[in-house]
């Protein structure tokens, strides 16, 4: 089986549909698709689960697969929102000095993907 990690950086929304789009893509079609929110992009996080906000559907369905791995616990605290973040039911993740280690998922045969 094909397994894909995206790793996702840029805290800008229209760069994150992407990661969004391709996770549940590689997810539905058996490819183990999973998402690691890391840098700047865990701002996005307790933006994505209000209602009104354009990624709300895509990252709620993203939450409900259970393709969304964690976001970095170091970039969370750093950026302050590390309480907003694990609100939402995102877990912090991070055991290379606070940050997610790609290595992980590499041991494992995921194919890393960054954005």
């Amino acid at each position: 089986m094909k397994k894909t990690v995206i790793f996702a950086f840029r805290g800008d929304p229209m760069c994150f549909v992407h990661v969004l789009l391709n996770g549940l893509d590689c997810n539905d079609r058996g490819m183990e698709g999973k998402i690691v929110i890391e840098g700047e992009a865990v701002k996005l996080v307790p933006e994505m689960v209000k209602p009104d906000h354009f990624l709300h559907q895509l990252f709620t369905k993203a939450q409900k697969q259970g393709i969304i791995v964690g976001a970095c616990r170091a970039c969370s605290n750093k950026l302050g929102v590390a309480q907003a973040v694990t609100d939402t039911g995102i877990e912090l993740i991070g055991d290379m000095s606070g940050h997610p280690a790609m290595s992980d998922y590499i041991d494992r045969g995921y194919n890393v993907i960054t954005f």
